[in-house]
């Protein structure tokens, strides 16, 4: 059957493909220009070595203990041996790029410190080279201790928890040090955690009291395994613990408008979360970035808990099935089974994967700008857009703001839309009802900072 068309209808066909074509030409022109792969940050997850990982943490193990109130003065047993051996590897490895340093004070005695004690962090810095003001800090613990917790002199080797995550985070310095990054890098072990998480503690007052700009913070503490207590290997996941609304005996103001607005998943340290698996999963195939939306174990803390308790967003990475046997434990056999948190328990390539997963992130956050500013969603009509406002970001190469939403019971981002180099955007028939929204600035290579959500205006 041969079909006829009159001109007419032929003229508003071509006028309809028209405007077809002309609406899949405005999608492109409003597709982000977000980096599918960065060469830069795939090369630094390349050069992650689960040898030097493994030599690490044999190293840290060889200290007999590194328990908080050991020997300070030996130059082969003790905390005071390890820290130094730490802090002169970075110096070496960093080849003058890095800053190390130590950072001490004296914790008084009390709790699980029967002494006043010298509390000593090593810190390394990778100085920004465009918002230096901007740092992401990733710890690791070097500390150890047994079933006692003030036993100081029993063998303590700690090489999952946490020469693991020490070892991961000298290797980051190490790698990443070779490499010129936009926001600042700071790779901290840190001490005496197992009596009180007291070296982190330390420097995050510190950074409170100073107004640093900590845009987000990683610990690396019990990375080491990937054999369940049952013996399965699980070595294709990391859990990520990540906060959403603290709880606080009196609640700020954005907080309870977070809450109110149903944002109880859009916590600062969610969307860093959440950056953190998307780009982790890019670099690191294969490999699954589990976020726990929860402050940490039950029975159980981690360093980064002193930075969200001063409004930090943190996150801690810790192996998906932890084997207890081998953690706080005096060296022994029951019944033929091991206990004791020794290096053959540990599986260094499992190690750099999580080490490979960090470093993506890092890399990715401190080549990025910074997440928007005072975030809103206009709310003084009824209506089925939804409008956005931020406060515009001041990267000389800025290239625009992405718009990314959700529906409300999806925990990640699924959908996005470019705006331009713009501080204000109209997200057309997509109601602020419906979806979870926030804005993403991009820069010229493509780089995306971690998305920020918007509290409601009138």
């Amino acid at each position: 059957m041969r079909l006829f068309l009159s001109a007419a209808a032929a003229t508003a066909i071509a006028t309809g493909l028209l405007a077809a074509n002309t609406a899949v030409a405005a999608d492109a022109a409003r597709a982000a220009p977000i980096a599918s792969n960065q060469p830069q940050i795939a090369q630094i997850v390349a050069d992650i070595s689960a040898a030097r990982i493994d030599a690490h943490i044999r190293k840290l193990v060889s200290f007999h203990t590194r328990h908080t109130l050991s020997d300070t003065t030996s130059d082969s047993t003790g905390i005071g041996a390890a820290r130094r051996w730490i802090k002169a590897e970075l110096e070496r490895c960093g080849a003058g790029r890095l800053e190390v340093r130590f950072d001490s004070y004296v914790q008084p005695a009390g709790g699980r410190l029967n002494r006043d004690t010298e509390i000593v962090n090593v810190v390394a810095t990778l100085k920004g080279t465009q918002s230096p003001q901007r740092m992401y800090v990733v710890s690791g613990h070097y500390d150890s201790r047994v079933s006692d917790v003030m036993d100081a002199s029993s063998a303590a080797p700690g090489a999952n928890d946490d020469a693991s995550g020490t070892a991961a985070v000298m290797e980051l310095a190490c790698v990443m040090a070779q490499h010129h990054f936009d926001a600042t890098l700071v790779f901290m072990a840190v001490a005496a955690e197992e009596q009180g998480l007291f070296g982190a503690t330390h420097f995050a007052q510190q950074a409170r009291e100073k107004n640093l700009d900590i845009a987000g913070m990683f610990t690396n503490d019990i990375i080491g395994s990937s054999r369940a207590e049952d013996g399965r290997i699980d070595n294709r996941q990391v859990r990520l613990f990540a906060e959403g609304i603290p709880a606080l005996k009196e609640m700020t103001d954005p907080l309870r408008t977070l809450l109110a607005t149903g944002g109880e998943s859009d916590s600062p340290s969610r969307q860093l979360a959440r950056h953190v698996k998307e780009i982790g999963e890019r670099y690191v195939p294969g490999f699954t970035v589990n976020i726990i939306q929860r402050r940490d174990r039950y029975l159980r803390g981690g360093d980064h808990i002193p930075f969200l308790e001063r409004g930090y967003a943190a996150l801690r990475f810790t192996e998906p099935n932890e084997d207890f046997r081998h953690q706080h434990q005096d060296l022994r056999s029951e019944n033929g089974v091991p206990f004791g948190d020794l290096p053959e328990f540990v599986d260094p390539e499992y190690s750099a994967q999580v080490t490979r997963v960090n470093a993506a992130a890092l890399a990715a956050l401190a080549l990025a700008p910074a997440a928007p500013a005072n975030v809103r969603v206009r709310t003084a009509q009824l209506e089925n857009d939804t409008q956005l406002l931020w406060d515009a970001n001041h990267e000389p190469d800025l290239a625009g703001y992405r718009i990314v939403w959700r529906d409300t019971t999806s925990p990640v981002w699924q959908h996005s839309e470019w705006a331009g180099n713009v501080s204000e955007y109209r997200v057309k028939g997509k109601s602020k009802d419906n979806y979870f929204f926030a804005v993403q600035a991009v820069d010229n290579d493509g780089n995306v900072s971690v998305a920020s959500y918007p509290l409601p205006m009138r």
